[in-house]
């Protein structure tokens, strides 16, 4: 890879490389990202949820709403316990140092780096420490 690279600005310094027209077939925009993309949809798969999280990560960030606050959310963790059957999909399932498990559409995921509106992004453990979660308590949709 190195070597390619030096190559590559060898020949660029002495006019050896020889722009390629892209094809225009295909092409599409991306759009700008919107806020209101940001939040979580508890009842999609884990693995969605997840690369969600990462998509949105660091702006806008991914959000999840639990009562009048909003929490971003910058990690987590696909778990690997199966999801109860009888819970909610956001319903948090238990919290630890090691992160807040939330069900989701088909899985559990483990949320380790939260931030409240307003503060520091924490690790789940400082987060707890300062915003009280408790099993039972469901995010919005």
């Amino acid at each position: 890879g190195g070597q390619m690279i030096v190559q590559a600005l060898q020949l660029a310094g002495s006019g050896g490389l020889r722009p390629l027209r892209q094809p225009e077939d295909g092409v599409t925009y991306a759009h700008k990202i919107d806020k209101a993309e940001a939040a979580v949809d508890w009842t999609q798969p884990v693995v969605v949820i997840d690369r969600h999280i990462r998509a949105m990560t660091p702006f806008p960030g991914a959000t999840a709403q639990l009562g009048p606050d909003t929490l971003k959310l910058w990690h987590s963790e696909i778990d690997s316990c199966s999801r109860p059957p009888d819970v909610l999909e956001g319903q948090i399932l238990s919290v630890d140092s090691a992160g807040v498990r939330v069900a989701c559409g088909d899985g559990v995921l483990a949320l380790t780096e939260l931030q409240r509106a307003g503060g520091k992004r924490l690790g789940a453990a400082d987060f707890l420490r300062g915003f009280a979660l408790a099993p039972g308590m469901v995010f919005e949709k």
